[in-house]
């Protein structure tokens, strides 16, 4: 448990620095994420256990990875309109997250997202943060609501709610999945999917 506390704690310092107003202006924000979630990566492998019984390759679950990526683009896509009909600030908001990817190349950010940080986030949060709570005297159920509460609250630092709302919703969705499935590669490629769907192929906003 020790191990892991210092695990998230190194992951809230890297989206600290990727987010805060104070310090993303003097980084590659792309770059960053892709060192901050590679590193999380290689420490989950390193200090996890029995990775192998966490994926399974079937055909069931992988069309589940996929569905819910869609369905999970059809919930934001919702969510944007009618929070845009209640919020003033809720289009401007999402507006300031899409312009992190201005002036990169997108077929880098698709492939990037895709191959790399959508994967690698899963691999961190549910394969390792998530599952060792679970395992621990807390419980599926705790270890659900732990994980998705630290997901959601690394992303504070934009100080953009909408942001915050977007990494609660995604951290309920796929925690629960995993929660339930049992398999990373689902969430794995559910979070990538959706990843390219939403910020490069049919962004929302």
């Amino acid at each position: 448990m020790k191990k892991l506390v210092e695990l998230v704690l190194y992951a809230a310092i890297f989206w600290f620095v990727m987010f805060s107003p104070w310090t993303s202006g003097h980084i590659s924000f792309w770059y960053a994420m892709i060192l901050a979630t590679g590193t999380l990566t290689i420490l989950s492998l390193t200090f996890g256990k029995d990775w192998k019984s966490q994926f399974s390759f079937n055909v069931k679950d992988i069309a589940l990875g996929i569905g819910s990526a869609i369905v999970l683009w059809g919930v934001f896509y919702l969510g944007n309109e009618i929070s845009g009909l209640l919020f003033d600030f809720a289009h401007p908001q999402v507006g300031d997250v899409y312009a992190m990817k201005d002036g990169q190349n997108q077929l880098f950010l698709a492939l990037a997202l895709l191959f790399w940080i959508g994967p690698a986030e899963e691999i961190f949060w549910r394969g390792y943060v998530q599952r060792t709570l679970a395992e621990s005297k807390l419980g599926g159920m705790k270890a659900f609501i732990i994980t998705t509460l630290i997901y959601a609250l690394v992303h504070i630092w934009a100080f953009n709610f909408m942001l915050f709302m977007a990494a609660l919703i995604c951290g309920i969705f796929w925690g629960f999945i995993y929660m339930k499935n049992r398999n990373l590669l689902t969430v794995l490629i559910s979070h990538a999917i959706w990843d390219v769907a939403v910020f490069i192929l049919f962004p929302i906003s």
